[in-house]
């Protein structure tokens, strides 16, 4: 779209789009709501949300019948770009010269929204300073959680840079959300620390809650911080710069904080993992996975796909 034809949202009617778009996108047939029953399992004081889909066959199908599907049956090629173009019916909003906001096609939770990049970026690339700009636009809208699965190893299932917000809460007994129930313990200050009952290696941050322009660039400099505190930084010449990531991670980030866990792998017993595992929403595929969960425990799920502590985050 020529810069020209850009118009972004008028702040405060976000929220009132997406509702309106998810009616539109249900009734053309877009939007492909993905049914699940959720139940919870408590670890540590944390009351995970676990829900069991009972149609992943459906997306899986709709993969397979466009073509996209490699050897896993996950990743998208280049040429089946869902965001180039994307589907109209999907389309929520403009948010930015380099961003626009779309519906997720197969969503778990409804109103989830999808923030990629007009133009092809690679997930595996770094965030920049307009990722966050935008980010933070629809942030500014509603309560919700940001998330981004840094790369394939993260459960990221598109090549296009994109992010991702769920709206609050995701607890079912209303926790926003349910690792924030860890939070107490964590240290005050908006410096790179650690939440003492996570058994693998992260870093998160406090953020202070400003206007979207502000929050952008506090929140690029957090992150900047967080991937360095993780040994995961690399050079930059300028906040517009994304080389590629060093290492696979998986990011959520609300107004409030921000936490990065370096990632190793996607599953553990067939059970994919995204960055939403840690915020403490789990997705299972049948009865089996279930009961893998039960046994393993969440955390021990979580450690599983993270990197084991040893380098160390600093707390000066």
């Amino acid at each position: 779209m020529p810069l020209s034809a850009f118009i972004p949202f008028t702040p405060g009617t976000l929220w009132r789009s997406i509702v309106r778009r998810s009616k539109h996108a249900i009734e053309s047939g877009a939007l492909h709501s993905i049914d699940t029953v959720a139940t919870t399992i408590e670890a540590r004081g944390v009351r995970f949300v676990i829900r069991q889909v009972s149609s992943l066959a459906r997306k899986a199908s709709e993969r397979r019948r466009q073509g996209k599907q490699d050897e896993r049956g996950e990743r998208e090629t280049p040429s089946a770009d869902p965001f180039l173009p994307y589907d109209p019916d999907l389309f929520v909003a403009d948010v930015s010269p380099t961003h626009v906001a779309l519906l997720n096609k197969f969503n778990i939770v409804e109103h989830h929204l999808v923030i990629p990049t007009r133009a092809f970026e690679e997930q595996e690339n770094l965030l920049g300073l307009a990722d966050f700009e935008a980010w933070c636009a629809c942030l500014a809208e509603f309560d919700g959680l940001g998330f981004y699965n840094g790369g394939d190893a993260a459960g990221a299932s598109q090549r296009h840079k994109h992010m991702q917000i769920l709206p609050l809460p995701l607890g079912l007994d209303g926790t926003g959300v349910p690792i924030e129930t860890l939070f107490p313990d964590a240290q005050q200050g908006e410096q790179a620390s650690t939440l003492p009952q996570l058994p693998f290696e992260h870093a998160f941050t406090w953020l202070t809650p400003s206007a979207p322009e502000r929050a952008a660039r506090v929140a690029f400099e957090r992150y900047e911080a967080l991937l360095d505190a993780l040994d995961l930084g690399v050079e930059r010449h300028d906040a517009s710069a994304c080389p590629p990531q060093r290492a696979p991670y998986s990011l959520l980030f609300t107004p409030r904080w921000m936490l990065l866990v370096p990632r190793t792998t996607e599953c553990v017993e067939g059970i994919s993992i995204n960055a939403l595992g840690f915020a403490g929403s789990l997705v299972v595929r049948d009865a089996a996975q279930m009961e893998t969960i039960r046994q393993l425990g969440p955390f021990e799920v979580l450690r599983r796909v993270a990197r084991e502590p040893g380098s160390g985050v600093s707390s000066e």
